[in-house]
């Protein structure tokens, strides 16, 4: 790490930089004895891992990433699996759903695996868990609630959630309806009868020994929370996994931004400190509207990636984490290009401005050393207009075709990553742009300017350059009577593309080819 990189780091202001800069300020002499600075992400293990998943450890890798170059502290970054936490509601996407009905209420690894390949349901998910974000590169340790708890490691912590009983119950109490608060535990014991994680009032018996008693189908009875006989309440869970394993860094959506709160107040009775983090914002469907599971609204980590890449995907999650965005299959292509427009112009950037560019930390920062420094030399946008004017049925080899005129000797050999930009924006078309591309035919001062076009086209040669083409329909729009440059532009994208935007006239016929745009302009004209 130059010393420049670090002065940079230290005072740029991207917001991984920012939240590294408060991990600083706790530990500005690094964390006592040299431990590492503790990251941790969580996960509820109920579900399969989504795009929530993906966005929050990404960006909590991206502030870890940030911090190291910042300072010369050891970080650690855990994927915390809540997997003791009891089976609430059946999830709709697995199958044996009745086998499932049968358990509800008992600890998630003490549940069989619907899919029948692992030893609880817990463990199928949590292998898909590490799966998932094995995929994508990250480097973190996997932790077990199961195994803490069993394994004794939580022992002394939930010890201190009994010495500290009435003061818990002081800061959760008021913040719950009257009803709740009448039946409500921080403590939640196993049942040794049914196995059932049971949501009733519990006594303190001894605090040293963890003996607590509650009543269970109708008996009294005394029993140890010790050794995963019990779990906690998730938020005063979620305090005592702070203290226990000394997390220092974790953020979280703005829909927990409260529970932070109370959870933050029960970390300080058990003698800890509440970790920094950022509360992001969430994500909003195309209408506007809050992402709902039960709805249906969101997207899916599987759709991004059948349509765009893993980097566009990486962009849109770094950009403005604390702004609520649109999250639907419109904004992957803008998301494509943005990306490919930031890497383009890193290498040539100072400093200052790489450590503020979003590929830095796509890249996981290292001095940006492991920023490609190529990029394609077609846009995503601009191959999504070639597919539509090609129609739902073009293939790949036909795309190559006319790149030749574009692209000399380009093939999936020498441009890999223009290869799956090309299979991106194929399917892309067939599924969403094809179905929606509707071509009108030309009218008033248009059918003039489409004429002027077509002439003027006609003796430029095969592989006449992008910027001459440009300068041509830029010329007939100022000269041809519209009343501003977009009326122009607007018209050749409707007629010409079957649509309302698009891209630079002079890349896409140079692309398209002239031939073929002149017969594009016949129709249009016809």
């Amino acid at each position: 790490m130059t010393n420049d990189l670090r002065t940079a780091a230290i005072a740029s202001k991207a917001w991984p930089y920012e939240e590294a800069r408060r991990v600083l300020k706790r530990y500005p002499q690094g964390k006592p004895g040299g431990v590492p600075v503790l990251f941790e992400t969580g996960y509820g293990p109920s579900g399969l891992p989504h795009i929530g998943t993906f966005n929050e450890v990404l960006r909590t890798t991206m502030v870890r990433r940030a911090l190291e170059e910042m300072a010369d502290m050891p970080t650690r970054l855990v994927a915390f699996s809540d997997d003791m936490d009891g089976l609430r509601k059946v999830p709709d996407n697995v199958p044996n759903q009745a086998m499932l009905t049968e358990h509800l209420g008992k600890p998630l690894t003490r549940i069989p695996d619907p899919f029948g390949k692992y030893e609880s349901f817990a463990h199928h998910n949590n292998a898909m868990l590490r799966e998932f974000l094995d995929r994508f590169g990250f480097e973190y340790e996997f932790v077990s609630s199961t195994s803490m708890y069993e394994g004794g490691q939580f022992d002394e912590a939930l010890k201190g959630v009994l010495r500290n009983y009435q003061a818990i119950l002081d800061i959760m109490l008021p913040t719950l309806r009257a009803e709740r608060a009448a039946t409500y535990s921080p403590v939640l014991p196993v049942s040794p009868k049914s196995g059932i994680v049971l949501q009733v009032p519990v006594t303190v018996v001894d605090a040293e020994a963890g003996l607590v008693s509650f009543e269970d189908e109708g008996e009294t009875i005394t029993q140890s929370i010790l050794g995963g006989q019990a779990k906690l309440q998730w938020k005063v869970d979620w305090a005592m996994r702070w203290v226990a394993l000394g997390v220092d860094y974790e953020m979280y959506g703005k829909d927990l931004t409260d529970s932070g709160i109370q959870s933050g107040k029960i970390a300080q009775v058990l003698g800890g400190r509440k970790p920094d983090g950022l509360i992001y914002e969430m994500f909003l469907d195309e209408k506007g509207e809050k992402i709902s599971k039960s709805k249906g609204n969101g997207l899916s980590l599987e759709q991004w990636l059948s349509y765009g890449t893993e980097e566009s995907l990486a962009f849109y999650a770094y950009r403005e984490p604390k702004s609520a965005k649109q999250l639907h299959l419109g904004v992957i292509p803008r998301a494509v290009d943005e990306y490919f427009q930031f890497r383009g112009t890193y290498a040539g950037q100072e400093i200052e401005k790489k450590l503020g560019n979003p590929v830095h930390h796509i890249h996981n920062g290292a001095g940006g050393a492991k920023v490609p420094s190529d990029v394609p030399p077609v846009t995503f946008g601009l191959l999504l207009n070639l597919a539509g004017v090609m129609g739902p049925h073009a293939t790949a080899p036909q795309v190559w075709g006319y790149l030749a005129n574009y692209v000399p000797d380009a093939t999936a050999a020498t441009h890999p990553e223009l290869a799956n930009l090309i299979n991106l924006a194929l399917a892309y078309n067939r599924d969403h742009v094809a179905p929606t591309l509707n071509r009108r035919k030309a009218a008033g001062v248009e059918v003039a300017a489409l004429q002027r076009l077509d002439t003027e086209l006609a003796p430029l040669p095969a592989d006449a350059p992008a910027e001459d083409i440009q300068n041509i329909v830029y010329e007939i729009g100022k000269t041809g009577g519209f009343e501003n440059l977009r009326d122009w532009f607007k018209a050749l994208y409707e007629t010409l593309l079957g649509s309302s935007a698009g891209p630079r006239m002079g890349s896409f016929i140079a692309l398209y080819g002239i031939a073929n745009t002149r017969k594009l302009i016949a129709e249009a004209l016809a």
